[in-house]
């Protein structure tokens, strides 16, 4: 079917150059709402109409027989149909149809991918300061900066994962003063700890770390403690080492790695601030008041000009990562993606201005981001905000020890990023049809167990099907869905939507169940069972590179619940 739906994009660029030369248009094909409408549905004669300034229905007519002389229109065509104002609905021959199966079978692993590109971009995400365990909250950017990456990798592009914090400044002298007290035998609530101190058990883990004159690597360092409870800076260092490797350790749990990691301190210590403001002051796009450096960033759509550096002379957070995406833009990366809480909106607007101002050639709107919001995690039908480890939050380790890897990557990229999501953990644990991710991996599932028995009946899956045999509805159904899925991926890459994959997950696997519900597939009728066989193999190979893009697993068994145990 993808290549019946190309050639007939061809056969349609060619009818329009006939039928309208000169006139600058995109073949496209649009999905019909209703299946019973046609398999694509051709909406040019409308959009034609304006240009030519002719009655839509006139020209739809006129389209009709210019696409009727195409021999891709002969070969995979058997019906069109003019609708409403100008819609023409097109019915492809059953074959068109069937041929789906095979091109799902020949591509494997690799169908729905598309060659490399040449494109570069770089995703950011995560990017938490070593200050304490991974929160939801970083757990939600971790599935979407993944997702999104391995979206981008399957249409061609080279991606560079990239992770950026900050190991030293305000939040890791008070990391190493916390750290400290526990060294020192306080704990919190005693006399003598400090207000701003952080409270969680994980403290008093990394002291005893520190006392122990442990060695601690992370995937970007690696330090010794001198085990001296006086020695402050090396405290600090400890204790960034032993939470970057606990945090090392959560991401490879949840099935994320990156490429590179970026300091926000070598932006001091290279010198890249300072290079940063003095080109911003060069290009005349700063001004002095109050004793403060300004950045006119309304010159660029802000609603007010912000301070860069202050009158004690510390510059503001947003200074650096302008100063960081000028590195990213030298280093070559062309498209940058941040993934980052909603709570960051307010930068995108700086950051895009001193970009902008700083005279270095890089494109409006650069970079690109994707904003989320939080995660409420519910258990028992109470909200659940408290961790004994990290003292104030629930983390990410948490709710993969509570439910699963799978369970927690499918939840967190099962919406569109920037709406709240509620995490049930009792959804979670389900193994029924309300659980989403059981509900998808179920299916493939169940379509292991009927291919191996099949199998162990004396079936032989290489065997050559006839495809025709399928004709139930419900399998036309299926095959629609199947052959969606390459364009479904490209857009939900263009979009950075990976929620578009899961949404696609649960309609592939609802149709599969559909089928599986009307139709038996180990038949007398050997031709019949083969042809099934084939479908369910195709739909088997589609579901398992939709859940490997979003991270999931595809079990080849499960166990489901009885309804006493549903009722229970």
């Amino acid at each position: 079917m993808i290549q019946a739906k190309q050639e007939l994009l061809e056969a349609l660029g060619a009818a329009i150059a006939q039928l309208a030369p000169g006139v600058a248009t995109s073949p496209a094909f649009e999905n019909p709402k209703q299946a019973a409408h046609g398999d694509f549905a051709i909406t040019s004669a409308m959009q034609l109409s304006r240009a030519l300034k002719r009655n839509p229905r006139e020209l739809a007519s006129e389209l009709v027989k210019a696409l009727e002389s195409q021999p891709a229109v002969q070969r995979w065509v058997s019906a069109l149909e003019i609708a409403g104002p100008g819609f023409i609905n097109l019915r492809l021959k059953p074959e068109a149809r069937h041929a789906i199966v095979a091109e799902v079978l020949a591509s494997g692993d690799r169908f729905g991918l598309r060659p490399p590109s040449g494109r570069k971009v770089m995703v950011e995400f995560v990017s938490a300061n070593p200050t304490g365990p991974l929160h939801v909250g970083h757990g939600r950017n971790a599935a979407l900066g993944d997702c999104i990456s391995n979206l981008l990798q399957s249409q061609g592009a080279e991606v560079l994962r990239e992770f950026y914090y900050n190991d030293a400044g305000v939040q890791i002298q008070t990391l190493a003063v916390s750290t400290q007290c526990r060294l020192k035998g306080l704990k919190p609530g005693d006399a003598g700890w400090p207000e701003a101190a952080y409270n969680g058990d994980y403290i008093a883990d990394i002291a005893a770390g520190f006392a122990a004159r442990q060695t601690v690597r992370a995937d970007d360092r690696e330090f010794t403690a001198s085990g001296d409870p006086d020695d402050l800076a090396g405290i600090g260092q400890f204790a960034v080492a032993w939470l970057r490797h606990e945090q090392d350790l959560d991401l490879q749990a949840f099935g994320v790695h990156f490429d590179h990691y970026y300091l926000e301190s070598s932006l001091y210590r290279d010198g890249r601030v300072e290079d940063t403001v003095r080109r911003l002051v060069a290009a005349g796009k700063t001004f002095e008041e109050g004793g403060a450096l300004w950045l006119r960033t309304t010159e660029y759509g802000d609603d007010k000009d912000r301070v860069m550096r202050k009158s004690d002379g510390t510059y503001t957070y947003f200074v650096p990562d302008v100063a960081y995406h000028v590195t990213k833009f030298e280093r070559g990366w062309g498209q940058v993606i941040n993934v980052q809480g909603t709570d960051h909106h307010g930068t995108v607007a700086r950051v895009r201005a001193g970009l902008q101002a700083v005279g270095a050639g890089i494109p409006a709107g650069y970079p690109d981001y994707v904003l989320y919001k939080m995660v409420t995690v519910m258990r028992g039908g109470e909200e659940v905000k408290i961790s004994k480890r990290a003292g104030s939050y629930v983390t990410l380790r948490d709710l993969i020890e509570w439910t699963s890897r799978d369970a927690v990557r499918f939840f967190l990229i099962s919406r569109k990023a920037d709406t709240e999501f509620v995490f049930d953990i009792d959804l979670a644990l389900k193994a029924n049809d309300e659980n989403p991710v059981f509900y998808v991996q179920y299916a493939h599932a169940r379509i292991c167990s009927v291919l191996a028995e099949y199998q162990k009946q004396g079936g032989d899956l290489a065997a050559a099907p006839d495809l025709a045999l399928l004709q139930a509805p419900t399998e036309q159904a299926l095959m629609r869905k199947l052959a969606a899925y390459p364009d479904m991926l490209a857009a939900a890459a263009a979009d950075m939507a990976p929620h578009d994959v899961a949404f696609y997950l649960r309609d592939l696997a609802a149709a599969f169940h559909s089928y599986y519900a009307a139709e038996r597939f180990l038949v007398d009728d050997v031709a019949l069972a083969r042809a099934r066989m084939a479908l369910l193999a195709a739909t088997r190979q589609v579901l398992r590179n939709a859940l490997a893009l979003l991270g999931v697993s595809a079990p080849e068994a499960m166990a489901r619940e009885t309804p006493a145990e549903e009722a229970a």
